[in-house]
């Protein structure tokens, strides 16, 4: 079964369903239509035998009123009976006279108390059964069941019995059963049998052709699947997408796989751009790296020793180009780390983070003034990265803000403001400050990578919070940094 494609298994399952209804269908319909036709043969015994047609048994029709619509019943002889019921006992003797068939049966015979048979003449025989047995000794009224018996012809066949109570004229109690041949029931149950294995077999062909064009049909959107995925993965080109049509299932399978696609192209769009930016922000403090490196390795190749002013000039411009570099390459790594992979979160102190992160930055900026009012908040989420975003906002302040400046940092309830009195950003700049890379014409010539501002976007959409840049009252910059949490710590 696994081996077949799902277009066999749908076919296979589909032919198997409908042949199963049409075998069932099959055989309750020969089995309801057996049981009409042996309703009807009882029938026509009773009435032909003379016994009443009511279920029970009895007749509800008054002594000496006709029955109305009955239908006319055939009494057998009695006096053939009591001839045969005589012959019989050990004392009886052989009638002479030649008795006459006693009516439309086929097989007609007396059983006695004994359940000996007692053949009428011209009748035939029948086995005679210990119900037939029981109703001769007065047991039980009547009984119908199967039996097999032999005609006058002397063929031995199956037949359909009734057999009643009988008294003869002297009092003796017998039974008389009624044969009817089985014949006239089964020859129409075996012609019906075979129209219904043709009919079932003409129904498993027909599904099976059916279910192979409804897998086809049904299957054809899955086909188209197949061919766009298929085409991807041969071109890589996450640009194709799938014509939807409709909304079931395979039309949400094709929605849902043309926004993978899109998903996939985006990002690896953004990795493309990522490597772009990164090699064109690397290449400037490596040329500047080589360039002071090969300066001193010449001078020291040629013998020529460089002043020791310029020696330590180059020396300082080394470790801060390495600086610069070791920054950047961090940078990089936190961006490039997956959004899915996200790190252990755990419950944080913003409020000591920030304090972290003020102390760092008076040490970078020695000559400013950096005024600290921060309330307790925690918040969930990483320490490391949350300190890197903190400090991000803080190394901006201190870039932009002129010696002897002042940069206040003020938390409370959730929300991290950092204020500087720097030369402010432009309002046509303000909607691309957290992009990567980006950095506005007055800081291009500054030190950064412009990657600062696009970590603090990261960090605190990954925290459920928000963060902007306005200009602040007097010139300057205030940025807001808003994250969700408790003023108390929930252990």
């Amino acid at each position: 079964m696994r081996r077949l494609s799902l277009r066999g298994r749908l076919s296979l399952l589909i032919a198997v369903a409908v042949a199963v209804a049409v075998a069932g269908c099959a055989t309750a319909s020969w089995f309801l239509v057996r049981d009409q036709l042996y309703k009807e043969l009882d029938r026509r015994l009773g009435a032909l035998s003379g016994a009443p047609n009511l279920p029970d048994g009895r007749d509800h029709v008054p002594p000496g009123e006709p029955r109305k619509n009955a239908p006319p019943r055939v009494r057998p002889p009695s006096l053939e009976l009591s001839n045969a019921l005589e012959r019989c006992s050990p004392t009886a003797t052989t009638t002479t006279a030649e008795l006459r068939p006693p009516g439309p049966f086929e097989i007609m015979q007396l059983v006695d108390a004994r359940g000996r048979a007692c053949t009428v003449p011209n009748t035939g025989s029948l086995t005679v059964t210990p119900a037939d047995t029981r109703v001769a000794r007065g047991e039980t009224e009547s009984a119908v069941h199967d039996g097999t018996g032999v005609t006058t012809d002397g063929e031995r066949v199956d037949v359909r019995v009734h057999t009643r109570a009988f008294v003869a004229a002297d009092g003796t109690r017998a039974a008389v059963s009624f044969a009817l041949r089985l014949d006239q029931v089964e020859q129409p149950l075996n012609r019906l049998a075979l129209a219904l294995v043709a009919v079932t077999a003409v129904g498993v062909l027909a599904s099976a052709g059916t279910g192979l064009l409804i897998a086809r049909a049904s299957l054809r959107p899955v086909d188209e699947l197949t061919a766009v995925t298929e085409h991807i993965a041969r071109t890589e080109d996450l640009g194709t997408r799938i014509p939807i049509e409709g909304a079931d299932e395979i039309a949400r399978l094709s929605r849902s796989f043309n926004t993978m696609t899109a998903a996939l192209a985006a990002s690896r769009d953004h990795q493309q751009q990522l490597i772009a930016d990164a090699g064109h922000e690397l290449r400037t403090p490596l040329t500047s790296l080589r360039t002071n490196i090969d300066l001193l390795l010449r001078a020291e190749a040629s013998g020529r020793e460089l002043p020791a002013e310029t020696r330590h000039r180059l020396m300082v411009s080394v470790k801060a180009q390495m600086r610069e570099l070791s920054s950047l390459v961090g940078d990089l790594l936190e961006l490039a780390r997956p959004e899915e992979a996200e790190p252990a979160h755990g419950t944080v102190a913003l409020h000591e983070v920030a304090g972290r992160a003020v102390e760092r930055a008076r040490l970078r900026g020695p000559s400013l003034t950096i005024e600290s009012d921060t309330a307790p908040w925690y918040v969930t989420g990483d320490p490391a990265s949350l300190e890197r975003a903190v400090v991000n906002l803080l190394d901006n302040a201190v870039k932009f803000s002129p010696p002897g400046g002042r940069i206040r940092v003020r938390l409370a309830g959730g929300e991290l403001s950092v204020g500087d009195h720097g030369p402010g950003i432009p309002a046509e700049d303000l909607p691309h400050v957290f992009e990567r890379f980006w950095r506005s014409p007055s800081a291009r010539s500054l030190p950064g990578s412009g990657l600062g501002l696009s970590i603090v976007a990261r960090v605190v959409t990954e925290g459920g919070g928000r963060v902007r840049l306005d200009p602040a009252p007097g010139g300057g910059t205030i940025a807001r940094m808003w994250l969700p949490g408790e003023p108390v710590r929930d252990d």
